[in-house]
This record gives C-alpha cells, structure tokens and sequence, in this order.
C-alpha cells in the first residue's frame, strides 16, 4: 500500500468543514433536494486542477465538473477574453442584434469538426438542448419521426434527453411518460459480452438492428440514430471501430442521419478533438457542450449545411442560446488547445491513468475491468472477478473516502460501480500521481488483496 505524501492537497477539516456546514443548513432550507452533490463543500477559487473551498482544503481535481474544464479552472487567456467581452456589452439576444464572435466561432467549429464537407452551426445553452436540436432538425430533413439511441445512453435530463437516455434511476423514475417515437437499441459491453469475443458481439448487435427494422419500426420512419462514441454516465464504455462504422454502413443504407453526441467525449478528451475520429466516421450531425468553453454555459449542434438548413427561420434558437460570453471563451479554448496540443496530453494522461491500474489489477481482483480512450478512463469494481458481480458499495465508499482525502472524483455506470477520470487536461503529471496515490492508499486500506 503506498502512502501518500501530499504536496498539492490540503485538508485542514472534515469534509464538510465548519463554513460548509454553515452554508448547507442555508442550501437544505432554500434548493431543492433534487440535486445530488458529490463534494460537501462549496468552492472558493479553482485554478488549473486544482479547487479551494470556503474552509480553505485544497482538492485535485478528478471530475472537472464532469467534464467541462478539460481546458482546466479559470485558464488566463480565457479569464481574459471575459473580462474584454464584459467591458463592451453582456448579451444582445443573437436572434434580435446579432455580434461577430457567434459567426467565428460557428465558422471554427466548422472547420475542426469531422468531415470536409460544407458545414453550419448553431448554438445552445446545454448539452441537453443541443439534443434536442439536433432531432428537431433531423425529423425536419428527413420528415420522419423516429429516433434509435443505445442502452446505457445519456442524452440529457429533459423530456426527450430523459426519453433517448437509458437509465432509469436517477434519470427517468417517476417523471414519464416520455417522448414517443424514441427506441432504444444495444450498445457493446465487451467486458460484459458472456463468452462472446468483441467481433462476435459486434455482429451479433448490428443484425439486431437489422432486425429492428422489421420487427418494431420500419427504417423509412427513422429519422436518425444518435450514438455517444464513449457512452458517458454509462461507465465509460468504448465500442470498436467495427460496429460504429457499422452503424453508420446501415444509416446510410436506409437514409438515416448519424448524430454523434460529443457533449462528454468532445474538445480533446479522448487524445483527438473529437472521439469520432478514432472511428473514421463523419457524422451528420454533431452536438458539443462540456469543455466547449471552459465551464461557460453554451452548446452547439453541427452538421451537413443542407440539414442543419432544414429549419426555416424562427424555428430554432433561444433567449441566450450562443450568448457572447460563451462564444469569446469557446474561441480562446479552441486557441489554447491547438496552441498548446491539449488532445496529446490527454493521450499521456490516459496512458498514466491506465498503466496505475493495470497493475493495481493484479493485486486487487476488485478491479474488475480498466478502460479508457485518451484521457476518457475507467475502472470497472466487482466483487467477484469470475462472476463479474458489480460492487456498487465499494465504488461509493472509495469516492467518498478520496473526497474526505482531498481528491475529487466521480462514479459512472448503469451498476454505480466505475470509477471515471475526467481530471482537467491541463493537470501536471504531479498532481495526477499525487491523485491516482490516494486512490490506491484508499483502495489498500478497503480491499484486502
């Protein structure tokens, strides 16, 4: 078991510490308490990886927000453009006086996106409605209705991101009935494939969606499939280039459109800018969100120039969708990580990541399953290796137990059993062993080898 010297990390109290506990008597008495929480604490100030609360503990930073500041906490050349872009007006409402900053960064996101192509963006507030967006104009191309996502999808928390979203608890519990004309199909767990090798399952899955088209709704009423090229809350689940190129063979057989939810995946995350490009595939649409613009709300839907025109005018669009702050910080985000080749440093965060935990694999059985894409990883917890029997229990107890350690970290999976790294990429390798070291301390003092 290592133990961990602490160099970035200071915890003076129990998490909560005496100021937190303060305020959350005053969060209990005033917010709802349908909103779930991670860390028992509020923040005080963030730089790169790094997040100080309000009783003055200093925490690495795993989760990034779930995973909206790849570009790290409060990065300069963003602070920077904010504080220019408050100086010269807040908001105008794109749809009722428009500014320049929305049409660059369209014109960018239109030249780094997969595909040569012509392309037109729009922009959003959340992940969420860059979703919804995209469906509306794929049911408006294409004139029909239907819309196939995957088993363990997340796709958002309104009616239709709840309806394309499989998982029920937390996400769709009570909160039904839900959008129609919404299927779900299956999606490769190769680590929970029963027997069956990665190619068999791939095949296996791709004729079942064959299948779908002639046992539950015919492929000319299906407007178009949205994938996450890594499943996000679904545990970090990576598929082959084999069925996601296959997916988009059967899309474009049946004139349906692909839509690649990169909300999670996107802006370098999985080591290239966007994780479609491991798979060689150019969706014909795309939605962004997390990272985008460094935890500035704003989102975006990209896509064919002749689809994303489908909508006539007044028929998209929004209040603060593309608001000015969110487009100047785009920009600069985007500058920074071509500057600064950020989706390389999420490959050699990734295989840091991967190489602590495969060889924890071999002294702890727990660890079920390690998996990643760039900086995209995970660790599968079981109670059992031969069995594969989730340990829910056990994944809660590390999270909370690093937070206590002052290592913010988050857990994902359909089970609630996976461990996810969604640590800013601007974070030093220091500062991410100093990280994966109380984890492993952690995990040596609730596991016994």
């Amino acid at each position: 078991m290592k133990t961990t010297t602490r160099t970035f990390v200071k915890v003076n109290t129990a998490i909560p510490g005496p100021k937190a506990r303060e305020i959350l008597e005053k969060r209990d008495k005033n917010v709802t308490r349908g909103l779930s929480h991670t860390v028992y604490s509020f923040a005080d100030r963030a730089e790169g990886a790094l997040i100080t609360d309000v009783d003055g503990n200093t925490f690495i930073d795993f989760a990034g927000a779930i995973g909206t500041l790849n570009a790290g906490h409060c990065p300069p050349t963003v602070v920077a453009a904010l504080k220019e872009q408050l100086d010269r007006f807040i908001h105008t409402g794109f749809n009722v006086f428009m500014y320049e900053s929305y049409v660059q960064l369209a014109e960018k996101l239109n030249q780094i996106t997969p595909g040569s192509h012509e392309k037109k963006t729009m922009f959003l507030n959340s992940g969420a409605e860059a979703v919804e967006n995209a469906v509306k104009i794929a049911r408006k191309y294409t004139g029909r209705k239907a819309i196939i996502s995957f088993e363990r999808g997340f796709h958002g928390r309104t009616l239709l991101g709840m309806s394309l979203t499989s998982k029920v608890k937390p996400y769709k519990y009570g909160f039904g009935p839900f959008a129609p004309d919404t299927y779900k199909m299956s999606y490769p767990y190769y680590y929970r494939a029963d027997g069956l090798t990665p190619d068999e399952l791939d095949r296996q899955l791709l004729q079942r969606l064959e299948t779908f088209f002639l046992t539950e709704v015919p492929a000319e009423d299906v407007a178009a499939i949205i994938m996450e090229p890594v499943q996000g809350e679904g545990g970090f689940v990576v598929p082959s280039k084999t069925f996601v190129q296959g997916v988009k063979r059967i899309c474009e057989a049946h004139g349906i459109l692909f839509i690649a939810d990169e909300v999670q995946t996107g802006f370098g995350r999985t080591g290239k800018m966007f994780a479609m490009e491991h798979f060689d595939v150019v969706p014909d649409l795309m939605t962004m969100s997390k990272s985008i613009a460094a935890g500035i709300p704003i989102s975006a839907v990209t896509g064919r120039a002749e689809i994303m025109d489908a909508p006539n005018p007044g028929e998209v669009g929004g209040t603060y969708a593309g608001s000015p702050l969110g487009c100047v910080a785009a920009l600069k985000v985007i500058e920074m990580f071509e500057r600064e080749n950020i989706p390389d440093r999420a490959n050699a965060i990734g295989e840091r990541i991967m190489k602590r935990f495969r060889s924890l694999q071999q002294t702890y059985p727990v660890i079920g399953d390690v998996r990643g894409l760039g900086a995209m990883c995970a660790v599968e917890l079981v109670k059992d290796p031969v069995t594969k029997e989730p340990d829910k229990e056990l994944t809660g107890r590390i999270v909370q137990e690093c937070i206590q350690r002052g290592l913010v970290l988050l857990s994902a999976g359909l089970y609630g059993n996976v461990l996810r790294f969604l640590s800013p990429l601007v974070i030093t390798d220091e500062q991410l062993d100093e990280g994966l070291d109380i984890i492993e301390e952690v995990l040596g003092e609730l596991v016994t080898p």
